[in-house]
């Protein structure tokens, strides 16, 4: 058997697509593209993904199947210094919850919240 990541694919879901697309483009710094749902029922738009390398991909997603908010699964995106990111949160729309902070020997972590209140985390290791 293939060993695989625990994650192949994550979705970000959001109520107004194109303020949360505005948001994520400002604060990674990276434009997001249009991806098509096959079975029709949702809009995506695709963070930057190369399903050969390592991490998963995903999509902010608008879906009647689901909606944002802020409990269970937080997303992490990786970064070179997370306080670069973090510094453009607020400009963006969002909310950071916790700024930079230490875990130890896996880097630092920024936790924030997006313009749909969805809860994320930025990680580095510097």
């Amino acid at each position: 058997m293939t060993k695989m990541n625990a994650v192949g694919w994550f979705d970000i879901y959001v109520d107004d697509l194109s303020r949360a697309v505005a948001f994520y483009e400002t604060v990674l710094g990276q434009k997001l593209v249009e991806i098509v749902d096959p079975t029709g029922e949702s809009q995506m738009m695709s963070f930057n993904a190369d399903m050969s390398t390592y991490g998963a991909a995903g999509a902010l997603t608008k879906s009647a199947h689901a909606g944002p908010g802020v409990g269970g699964t937080i997303v992490y995106f990786a970064s070179q210094d997370t306080a670069v990111e973090e510094a453009r949160v607020a400009d963006a729309g969002g909310i950071v919850i916790r700024p930079k902070f230490s875990i130890g020997e896996f880097g630092f972590v920024t936790l924030c919240q997006d313009t749909e209140g969805n809860m994320f985390g930025l990680n580095s290791m510097t």
